[in-house]
């Protein structure tokens, strides 16, 4: 399972196993061995790759099976974000995203669901 999900998690981000392997400071090989499940990470690079992928070792695993609708919401976005920024070609209404665009469609994320999902409320009032 470990191999399908690392594969999966790759494409997410748009990274070549080379890339992957040069944030790692592994081999572009042994990323490919991790993948088609010939070799299985230590408990070093599971957590490492845990944190670049912002997901947990247990889903990494297969142990666990995320849903975006359990993760934190920040992680989410995080994840948008990196995707956003490594897609080619995007266009909005027949015109290429710049990076400035697409930095305008994070923050307009962020801000939206600042508004949608406020922290908890502080009342200053005594309770009866």
């Amino acid at each position: 399972m470990f191999s399908v999900q690392l594969k999966k998690l790759r494409a997410e981000y748009g990274m070549t196993q080379a890339q992957l392997a040069q944030k790692l400071g592994i081999s572009a090989s042994a990323v490919g061995m991790y993948e088609q499940g010939r070799r299985e990470p230590d408990s070093e690079l599971l957590a490492r790759l845990a944190r670049l992928f912002h997901v947990s070792t247990d889903y990494l695993l297969g142990v666990q099976q995320e849903s975006e609708a359990d993760q934190e919401v920040n992680t989410v976005i995080d994840r948008f974000t990196n995707i956003l920024k490594k897609q080619q070609g995007l266009m909005f209404n027949g015109m290429p995203l710049s990076e400035s665009d697409r930095e305008k469609i994070v923050n307009a994320i962020r801000v939206a669901t600042a508004i949608a999902i406020p922290g908890e409320e502080k009342n200053d009032e005594p309770k009866d």
